[in-house]
């Protein structure tokens, strides 16, 4: 690591602060942990101490000029771009901004359907047109993946005038594919590429991990920093390599979205967060690697368990996303229910699937955990069937022949899912984790749609969106 990427000037700055013991009469109100609940100051006063605002030597987040204009200069060093804003509202806020500023009312859009709820919010928020594209079916994780090249390049060419290509890579299972092609055609069409790369805020480290879109030559690139890296929730990074993109109508979305009032603490989590990834030598990515390795030999030596990965020759798997699927007859919602009974919580489930996230970093107990894991298993009846009796859901392309902006104006009502084939549906209902909808407002209703709702339900799936679902309804545009 270079002296450079080993300074910390937004921590550093709220540090020094803190340690000349200043008097607070301003906000926020806790004036830094002494105004706080006794039962809960010893859990907090260390990161009250750094909870400031827009302080003298402290800078604003919506017009750098000192530490925080240092922290991002540093971070778009890092990454190689040409800047880097922190986003504290999530990758949410970046891809909000990234499409209002690029994306226009009426004007078509290229959207890989397998995208987080947050892309299609920004579609109907701006009155865009989307022409969805159906990703790729993965047929050992069984899970959506990518959009292949020549479903974008005909996409393109169909739609020479799209105001953008917006691709999700990688997916939440870390399934990575190399989007320089992607980026070429549509650069030769002067169409930008923005990616929602929100898992993939590590991948800048390089081998062993996937290609970032960075490197692809992407325009717009959303980053996770609290998913991978030591940053806070809700800490994120917006890269920018491009003279497609206005910049001055990204800085000005930007102040829109994100809060007037950003966390300092988030903030310099970020600021820390490239510190950290920054400094890690070769030698301790090997030393993470092994250990990957180690533990999904483990796993897989326990009986009913199988870890998964695509063998697709265009998907490269992220080192940090372990999914094992189970050969029991249970699913992958009540394997996650008993392994959090054993005190191991993972990120996510589906019907076939349990997604462990890695640290990267090495642990000290992976044996501990393993054996949780086996306790999890233990006494499970095994059946190769159950796997084979879901099917995974496939996503269909389509471009909506009715503008979101008609949407909202259509009168609705609400009926049962069996009397809603077939109907054009008033609702997003997006199963969370992982955000991605599985049905969005304006799309027609499948027989699919329906089918996969109910099983999800059956299972215990959390939704967001369907305030009928627990009824067994769903609200519709009346036609």
């Amino acid at each position: 690591m270079s002296n450079q990427q080993q300074k910390t000037p937004l921590y550093s700055a709220l540090k020094k602060h803190h340690l000349a013991s200043p008097f607070s009469f301003h906000v926020p109100g806790h004036k830094y942990g002494m105004v706080f609940p006794e039962y809960a100051k010893t859990d907090y006063e260390n990161l009250l101490q750094l909870d400031a605002t827009e302080l003298s030597g402290l800078d604003d987040l919506h017009q750098p000029v000192s530490v925080i204009a240092e922290a991002q200069k540093l971070a778009a060093e890092f990454y190689k771009v040409d800047e880097t804003f922190f986003l504290v509202n999530g990758s949410t806020v970046g891809n909000l901004a990234m499409v209002f500023a690029t994306c226009e009312e009426n004007k078509e859009v290229i959207v890989q359907r397998n995208c987080h709820k947050s892309i299609i919010h920004a579609l109907q928020l701006v009155g865009a047109t989307p022409v969805f594209l159906s990703p790729e079916l993965d047929p050992d994780v069984r899970v959506a993946s990518y959009v292949p090249y020549d479903a974008v390049k005909e996409a393109i060419e169909c739609y020479p005038q799209a105001t953008a290509v917006i691709l999700t890579n990688p997916n939440y299972y870390g399934m990575s594919v190399d989007l320089t092609e992607i980026v070429n055609i549509a650069h030769r069409y002067h169409i930008p590429v923005l990616v929602d790369e929100a898992h993939g805020a590590h991948f800048v480290l390089g081998n062993p991990f996937p290609k970032t879109a960075v490197a692809c030559g992407a325009d717009v690139v959303v980053q996770s920093a609290h998913k991978t890296l030591p940053a806070m929730t809700m800490g994120s990074y917006l890269h920018v390599n491009s003279s497609l993109i206005d910049k001055q109508r990204l800085r000005y979305f930007l102040q829109v979205f994100q809060s007037s009032s950003p966390s300092y603490p988030i903030m310099a989590s970020l600021d820390l967060a490239r510190s950290y990834i920054a400094g890690l030598a070769k030698e301790d990515l090997d030393r993470i690697q092994v250990q990957v390795r180690l533990f999904k030999e483990l796993l897989n030596e326990i009986e009913g368990i199988t870890g998964v990965e695509s063998k697709d020759p265009l998907i490269k798997t992220d080192l940090l996303k372990i999914t094992i699927q189970t050969r029991s007859v249970i699913s992958g919602y009540e394997l996650q229910r008993r392994l959090e009974r054993e005190g191991i919580f993972t990120e996510l489930a589906d019907p076939f699937n349990v997604l462990f996230v890695y640290p990267l970093a090495v642990l000290k107990n992976i044996e501990q955990v393993v054996t949780k894991v086996k306790r999890a298993f233990s006494g499970l009846r095994h059946d190769e069937r159950l796997i084979h009796s879901f099917e995974p859901f496939s996503f269909v392309t389509v471009s909506s022949s009715i503008s979101y902006r008609t949407l909202t104006r259509l009168p609705k009502k609400v009926v049962s899912l069996e009397e809603a084939e077939g109907l054009i549906s008033a609702e997003t209902i997006i199963p969370y984790p992982p955000g991605i909808p599985l049905l969005c407002i304006g799309e027609v209703i499948r027989h699919e749609h329906i089918e996969r709702i109910v099983e999800l339900k059956r299972h215990g799936s959390h939704f967001q969106g369907g305030n009928y679902l627990a009824f067994h309804r769903i609200e519709v545009f009346e036609q």
